[in-house]
């Protein structure tokens, strides 16, 4: 009785449909009814079947009504999930935009460099960079684990350095242990400008009068800087203020218990200790002169700078890839412990 009242209700409405619906209704239910006749009583719903009600959808606003064979849910998912094809197949036709992809020989360099040295992501980028591959350092760091980053030096006196930077130098002491445990002291001067040793020398009972003599070899003639940086260690007396004074050099000494303030002469103690004095035990006075100086050598032509633009103090020349069969090889400095990287034509 429902059923025949419902159906009495459906054609007195059709009667105030568009001729546009009814043909669209009467395209829907043929459609289906083909659907029963062709595969039975619960007929398999094919792509075609598919396509038609998703274009149905998309063109008459009641198609839900005429639907019988699925649910209108089914209609919406087979829809998203046409949308994602059309799009992956837009995509992969497409010409891929960003970034090109890091090959494989510049992702084995980057974890060879990092194994080998302990490098991080600043130092294993200017090495790449010296070997002209064009990678981003952001790159570099996506594959390489743990990286901490360096604490920010204060604005203040960070602004004072990269104003006057070329006209500064600075110097420090550091102590080294024998291994006999006599206590060795390493005096250096270093260059701002370009982190250019400009002097060092090892002694075991230094003096103020042994300090100018050493600023005095550093800076010969008239290469003097216009400031000299150093801290507040007995051995930096009034002579040393005086003798510097003399030869036309601002003393700029740093406050009590300030290591901060001489940053560029401590970051070098401590890039010495880390990359070469933790690793070996040193014999003497002549040892250690002979470990210093191969380490400044290294540090001079080979070692890449964050503060350089990652470049060495002496602009170390960017070296191209040869031809097509070349290879990078390592080459070892301080005795194993560090490499430089090269392009060496293939045998």
């Amino acid at each position: 009785m429902f059923g025949i009242i419902r159906g009495l209700i459906r054609a007195l409405v059709s009667a105030f449909r568009s001729r546009h619906q009814l043909v669209l209704e009467n395209l829907a239910l043929r459609q289906q009814l083909a659907a029963f006749k062709a595969r039975g009583k619960t007929p398999r719903i094919r792509a075609a079947d598919r396509a038609f009600w998703v274009l149905l959808r998309r063109l008459w606003a009641r198609w839900a009504d005429a639907l019988v064979i699925v649910k209108p849910d089914t209609v919406v998912r087979w829809h998203r999930a046409g949308f994602r094809l059309c799009w992956r197949w837009i995509s992969r036709r497409r010409r891929r935009d960003g970034r090109r992809p890091v090959t494989t020989e510049i992702r084995n360099l980057i974890r060879q460099m990092a194994s080998e040295n302990g490098w991080g992501a600043p130092r294993v980028h200017g090495e790449l960079r010296m070997l002209g591959f064009d990678v981003s350092e952001r790159t570099v760091s996506r594959y390489l684990c743990g990286l901490r980053r360096r604490p920010e030096a204060r604005q203040s006196w960070l602004t004072f350095l990269h104003n006057h930077r070329e006209a500064i130098a600075a110097m420090d002491l550091f102590v080294v242990f024998t291994v006999s445990f006599r206590l060795l002291y390493v005096l250096f001067v270093i260059r701002h400008g370009r982190r250019q040793i400009m002097q060092f020398n090892v002694i075991e009972h230094p003096t103020a009068t042994w300090v100018v003599q050493q600023l005095r070899e550093a800076f010969p003639f008239d290469t003097a800087p216009r400031y000299l940086v150093f801290d507040r260690d007995s051995i930096f007396s009034a002579e040393v203020v005086a003798a510097t004074k003399t030869m036309g050099i601002k003393p700029a000494r740093t406050a009590y218990r300030s290591p901060w303030q001489n940053g560029t002469a401590e970051r070098w103690v401590g890039c010495c200790r880390r990359e070469l004095l933790d690793h070996v035990i040193v014999l003497g006075e002549a040892h250690l002169r002979r470990l210093l100086r191969e380490y400044v050598a290294y540090h001079h032509e080979d070692r890449t700078h964050c503060g350089l633009g990652k470049q060495t103090p002496m602009r170390r020349a960017v070296q191209g890839k040869p031809s097509a069969a070349a290879n990078v090889i390592a080459l070892p400095r301080l005795g194993d412990l560090h490499h430089r990287y090269a392009w060496r034509e293939a045998a």
